[in-house]
């Protein structure tokens, strides 16, 4: 056994069996190893971005991390932007990072590069292996790390030496992940402030907007008086008909200090005080009032379940007091004009249920949250870290984590083209995958940002960096030349009937909704 394969086993003895890969030469070995394990599945990505972003949404779903393989220092880097993604969502992730054999480094090849500082920005642990003896261990550490409270981005370093040398053959286990309990102090302010008839919002963030820890802070919310909320940005809300019906904090500033107003009290459940996404000229960062209290009941490495039913007992929540939850209301069709509101409401509509809706709208779908509370039960995966170009990868992790689940990507066109190579793994692997592309042919959030930040209104050189139809791209060909089924529509009509049709069968399909 060589290191390669005990970091392998190590893996799989720890229920890693997922690696989405881009691998290059000092990663060889472990690409020998990976290739001696069936149980391992391995997915290829054109790019690094597509890598992090896959894995990300596969743990979102699986609830356990999958792997990454990356070649260098250079190729971390290109996979840093949606790792800013994946930790902003408190992803469980294991980065498997290759590097040149510890006696080469002296000579300052090439791809040479600084690892570990390129790592630690977007890593909660890192790691460089120290031989082959050291694999087995690392790799275990780096499992635990990663499963550790909400989960996290573990970054392990492996020379190339490492993994060809010979290896002891104990496999490391990683220790059961556990999170802490809640604290009997923020219980007891939670309460008193749920209690002293103050106006009052929950809101919550991470697994407490998972099915019963969301009907039983929806149950306590009814009891008390407060108004629930989820943060603005979420790795994963499970939502629509028969589930409870929470909003989230807006992400325009003026709606949002508008939502918080006449707030004088804030229970943070995972959460954290609410600020603005920018810095704006004479507006406020932070969206609550001046003296509106910020009370934490409970912070993501609680057991955020187990402090909405201890804070429920102390209120005294029983059965009689039930959860609000969403009606199926959204079923009508839209017809005549295309444009961004059609193509959310035809979506809300025929989404079937237990479907997974990954979004990377931007502008175009800022109002989709809102259309799709009454659609069919289904869980919604949204851009964590404010990194464009999730969208893609974001979707075909989702389905590999869940390949019995069709799986529904709301995509604005300028962030698709970040990680286009997303939609060949969907095409390789056949992933379940309906890509909607909201081709508005601009970037339409940095128009209204220009505006936002009181720099006037656009002129020629502004326009050339903000908008995308001179040449616009062709999602159609794109797709047809990556592998992918795809379709354009013009109008709400033959949105709804391409849309259908996409739906109703399995494997890779991408609509081109030009609004």
């Amino acid at each position: 056994m060589n290191g390669a394969d005990s970091l392998c086993d190590t893996l799989l003895a720890n229920d890693v069996d997922v690696c989405f890969a881009n691998p290059g030469t000092s990663e060889m070995h472990f690409v020998a190893a990976l290739d001696q394990k069936p149980q391992m599945r391995c997915v290829l990505g054109l790019f690094e971005g597509v890598v992090t972003g896959a894995a990300d949404g596969y743990a979102r779903m699986a609830d356990k991390p999958a792997a990454t393989l990356l070649h260098l220092g250079p190729g971390l880097a290109n996979g840093l932007a949606n790792l800013h993604n994946a930790r902003r969502a408190n992803t469980p992730m294991v980065n498997i990072v290759g590097d040149h054999a510890i006696h080469h480094l002296q000579h300052d090849a090439p791809l040479t590069s600084d690892i570990e500082s390129l790592a630690h920005p977007m890593s909660d642990w890192v790691h460089r292996i120290t031989s082959a003896a050291d694999v087995s261990p690392a790799a275990a550490a780096a499992v635990e790390a990663a499963r550790k409270g909400p989960g996290g981005i573990a970054t392990l370093i492996l020379p190339a030496d490492a993994a060809w040398s010979d290896a002891p053959g104990e496999i490391k286990r990683a220790a059961a992940p556990s999170l802490a309990p809640v604290d009997a102090n923020a219980l007891s302010a939670a309460s008193t402030a749920l209690r002293n008839g103050r106006k009052t919002v929950i809101l919550l963030a991470g697994k407490a907007l998972r099915g019963k820890a969301l009907e039983t802070a929806s149950r306590i919310a009814n009891k008390t008086g407060a108004r629930l909320m989820a943060q603005q940005a979420n790795s994963r809300i499970e939502r629509g008909a028969g589930r409870v019906m929470i909003d989230r904090v807006p992400f325009s500033v003026d709606l949002a200090l508008k939502t918080f107003a006449d707030t004088e009290q804030l229970i943070l459940v995972g959460s954290k005080t609410p600020v603005s996404f920018f810095a704006y000229p004479g507006k406020p960062s932070v969206m609550v009032p001046e003296g509106c209290k910020s009370i934490v009941l409970a912070t993501l490495d609680t057991d955020l379940g187990q402090a909405l039913e201890a804070l429920a007992d102390e209120l005294g929540v029983d059965n009689s007091v039930v959860a609000s939850t969403s009606g199926r209301t959204a079923t009508e069709l839209p017809n005549g004009k295309l444009d961004a509101a059609a193509v959310i409401q035809a979506i809300a509509a025929l989404s079937p249920e237990n479907a997974i809706i990954c979004d990377e709208s931007v502008t175009s779908g800022r109002e989709s949250f809102k259309t799709t509370f009454g659609a069919a039960p289904h869980d919604f995966l949204q851009i964590t870290g404010g990194a464009i170009g999730i969208g893609l990868p974001l979707a075909a992790g989702a389905a590999v984590a869940c390949p019995d689940r069709k799986v529904i990507l709301m995509q604005a066109d300028g962030s698709g083209m970040y990680t286009l190579q997303a939609l060949w793994t969907q095409a390789r692997e056949q992933l379940d995958v309906v890509t909607v592309i909201f081709a508005n042919r601009s970037y339409a959030i940095l128009h209204n940002e220009l505006k936002m930040v009181g720099a006037g209104e656009p002129g020629r050189n502004a326009r050339r960096m903000l908008d995308l139809d001179n040449p616009a791209f062709d999602w159609v060909h794109m797709a047809k030349a990556s592998g992918v089924e795809a379709a354009r529509a013009t109008d709400a009509t033959s949105f709804v009937d391409i849309l259908r049709t996409a739906l109703s069968r399995k494997g890779p399909f991408l609509i081109e909704a030009v609004i």
